[in-house]
């Protein structure tokens, strides 16, 4: 690195380049932290603009910071440079406009399937009559019409996953903070969701950000893809996903432009797994 750089300016690109309004907009961002021994910088020099509606993809290595900028971009972190700006506001506490979803599932054992989904609409203090409405439309969504009444220990693993997913569409964020949401299910299990998610996302406009370290699920679901590279995490690459809307999941993978995305980005992604290992 040029000793006249600053840590921060490593990896300062990404901007999408349009004159339109982006919703998300990251610019100079980084995060460290520090165990009171020795400081790890889990980002630095993050420019990236999503718009509306745009369904972003994330991959790289394992500690490049994915994870940290959708936390930043929730309001649960701050940057410890830069700043990221939500509608044009720079966020600066919890962004009530996102809905968050992990790999990890949030169900709470001794509520029934619909009152978890309801959860997050009774603290929010909106009435019983409203919460129900909102709750069955979120399962209906998720295919549990009729799973509302059961416990999480009475749902399959999938619809454990369907159930997380209504309790974050249940409060209508405009946009979806996705962390590896599907990296646990097994591959029938994850088409179907996939399909799910992207049928609700095209129909109700969302705007996403999804992390995976799997390739060809942001191919498939992703209208870009942004790559990230370690020590420190910085974007190295934006790839355009130019197949068509809607997009059936089965039949892409056969694609040659689907092909060529993914050597694409397996080109870009190997050396950086490598130099980890």
């Amino acid at each position: 690195m040029d000793d006249n750089r600053s840590i921060w300016d490593v990896g300062a690109t990404g901007l999408a380049g349009s004159a339109d309004s982006p919703l998300i907009s990251y610019r100079q961002v980084g995060r460290i932290f520090t165990d009171g021994q020795k400081d790890f910088i889990a980002c630095a020099g993050v420019n990236l603009d999503i718009m509306p509606g745009e369904f972003v993809c994330i991959i790289g290595p394992s500690g490049c910071g994915k994870s940290t900028l959708l936390n930043i971009a929730a309001g649960l972190l701050p940057p410890s440079i830069g700043s990221v700006h939500y509608g044009g506001k720079e966020v600066s506490g919890i962004n009530h406009k996102v809905g968050y979803c992990t790999q990890k599932d949030m169900l709470l054992p001794w509520r029934t399937t619909r009152r978890n989904v309801e959860l997050a609409l009774e603290l929010q203090g909106v009435p019983a009559a409203e919460r129900r409405r909102r709750g069955q439309a979120a399962l209906d969504k998720m295919h549990l019409s009729d799973k509302g009444n059961r416990y999480p220990s009475q749902l399959s693993g999938g619809m454990m996953k369907r159930a997380a997913l209504a309790q974050v569409l249940v409060y209508e964020p405009e946009t979806l903070l996705m962390d590896e949401p599907f990296g646990a299910l097994d591959a029938q299990l994850r088409m179907s969701l996939q399909r799910d998610l992207v049928r609700v996302c095209e129909d109700e406009r969302k705007t996403v950000i999804f992390v995976t370290h799997d390739l060809e699920e942001a191919i498939l679901l992703g209208d870009r893809v942004v790559v990230f590279g370690a020590n420190p995490g910085r974007i190295i690459h934006i790839e355009p996903v130019a197949l068509e809307r809607p997009r059936d999941l089965m039949s892409l993978r056969s694609e040659p432009e689907f092909v060529r995305i993914w050597e694409t980005l397996w080109n870009l992604l190997a050396p950086q797994i490598g130099e980890q290992a």
